[in-house]
This record gives structure tokens, C-alpha cells and sequence, in this order.
């Protein structure tokens, strides 16, 4: 598809094969249009490699921190879990959410190897006493045990995976950790925009069905008690209501 902006004339112009569309440039149509564009843009430009939380690398969209940030607010988990630690900003901005929030109790990150500078830098936080790493594959039956027992009877638990992106890894991630989120939280299966970008410079074309998005479609598909379900905003005075998101398909709330 090409996409001619004429800001001049007020317009967007859609062509494909079958013909043009013209949608006006100050719309809700345009505005999602050329957001889904920027997205992919921005995600061979690493712009979410350009933020941090509390000190450390975040590596997440503005848009997608804050939405979680309602969800958290809203479920009140006492444990979040958290596959794929990197720098372990992700860890640190739930820790900030339970500090100001006074409920949660633990923050626990799994990755297949957590690197002894981030590790430092994570212990070394402010925040560390509510964080706790499991090292280990994520799908692993060991560390899978160890997650379990570091939860309690009365826990409310919300589950994020960001580790490998591959479908089949999340599917057995979403299939492992889908046990322990309590009814009406969520296990989110972050990264959906690989097939999104999949035709880019930074990506693969097998992204287009190798990707979180599609483990996640399936496994609700399999799962009845599970539903996918973008949380509804909170607040919202525009027309909008699209989420402008790297994550889509992956809020799946237990609902049963």
C-alpha cells in the first residue's frame, strides 16, 4: 500500500491495487493509519530503546507503561511475574507501582541468564526488596516449581511475558504460567508487533506468523476460561479508541 500525506490539501490518499481512498488528514481514520505506520518506523528505529524507569532501561512504548499501569491499578495484584529481565527497568516500575500503591509484596523476574551488571544494578535499587530474580529457562519444569513456590494461597497474581518472542516459546509460556493468574487478572504476552514489522530491515519475515500475538489468539482460542481483552481506558475524552500499542493480542484475562 502507498500512503501520500498532503497536509496542504487536508488529506491522507490510500492506494493499493484495488484503487485510492482519501480519508481527511485531521481524522481518527488518518490518526490510526499513520500511527500503525509510525509504529513500525519507530520500532526499527529502537525508540523504545530510548527510556528508563527509576534509573533503569526500560525498553518498552510510552503508551504500553502507562496502559499496564491502569491495568495494575485496577486489578491490585500482590504478585506480578515477569518472564525476560534485561536491565530489569520492568522490574523496578511494578516495584515503584506497589511502593506508591501500599499492597503488593513481590515482584518476580525469570530469565534464562540475568547478567551480573544487571543483576548489581537491580539489588542495588532502591526497590529491591520488593524484586526477586529466578534465573533459569522460563518454561523450565525447575523454574517453573520455583515461581510456584514463591507464591502464597491468597496471592492476586498478574503474569507478563517478554522473554523469547517465538510463538512456540509463548505457547508453552502461556501454557506454564496461565496457572497461577487469578480470576479476573491477566496474563500478557507482550511483543505482538513482530508481525507487524516482520517485512523491515531489523526483522524476519517468518515473524508474520512466528510471534507472540499468534500464540496468544491461540491459546484463547484453546482455553475458554481465558479471553483476549484489551482493558478498556480509563479515561478517555477523544474519539479514539484504538490503543497505539507493540502489544496487541496480549492482555488475556482469566475470566473463569
Amino acid at each position: 500500500m502507498k500512503i501520500l500525506i498532503d497536509k496542504d490539501a487536508g488529506k491522507v490518499i490510500l492506494a493499493d491495487r484495488d484503487g485510492e481512498k482519501v480519508i481527511p488528514y485531521y481524522s481518527k481514520e488518518a490518526f490510526e493509519v499513520l500511527s500503525e505506520e509510525w509504529l513500525a518506523i519507530s520500532w526499527h528505529a529502537k525508540y523504545s530503546y530510548t527510556f528508563t524507569w527509576f534509573g533503569r532501561p526500560i525498553i518498552q512504548y510510552p503508551e504500553d507503561v502507562i496502559r499496564l499501569q491502569e491495568v495494575i491499578y485496577l486489578t491490585k495484584p500482590t504478585v506480578i511475574v515477569e518472564t525476560g529481565v534485561a536491565h530489569g527497568g520492568s522490574l523496578v516500575f511494578y516495584a515503584s507501582l506497589f511502593k506508591a500503591m501500599g499492597i503488593g509484596r513481590l515482584v518476580i523476574g525469570v530469565d534464562v541468564e540475568i547478567r551480573p551488571h544487571n543483576r548489581r544494578a537491580i539489588a542495588d535499587h532502591e526497590l529491591a526488596e520488593l524484586i526477586t530474580l529466578v534465573e533459569g529457562n522460563s518454561v523450565a519444569p525447575e523454574t517453573i516449581t520455583q515461581v510456584g513456590n514463591l507464591l502464597q494461597p491468597d496471592d492476586r497474581v498478574l503474569v507478563i511475558l517478554d522473554s523469547n518472542h517465538s510463538y512456540s516459546h509463548v505457547a508453552a509460556e502461556l501454557k506454564a504460567y496461565s496457572r497461577f493468574v487469578s480470576p479476573q487478572s491477566y496474563i500478557i504476552a507482550t511483543d505482538g508487533i513482530m508481525r507487524l514489522v516482520a517485512e523491515g530491515p531489523r526483522a524476519k519475515r517468518e515473524w508474520k506468523n512466528d510471534n507472540p500475538a499468534n500464540a496468544a489468539e491461540d491459546f484463547a482460542r484453546a482455553n475458554p476460561c481465558y479471553v483476549i481483552e484489551q482493558p478498556a481506558w480509563r479515561f478517555n475524552e477523544s474519539p479514539l479508541g484504538k490503543a497505539i500499542t507493540a502489544w496487541p493480542s496480549a492482555y488475556l484475562k482469566r475470566v473463569a
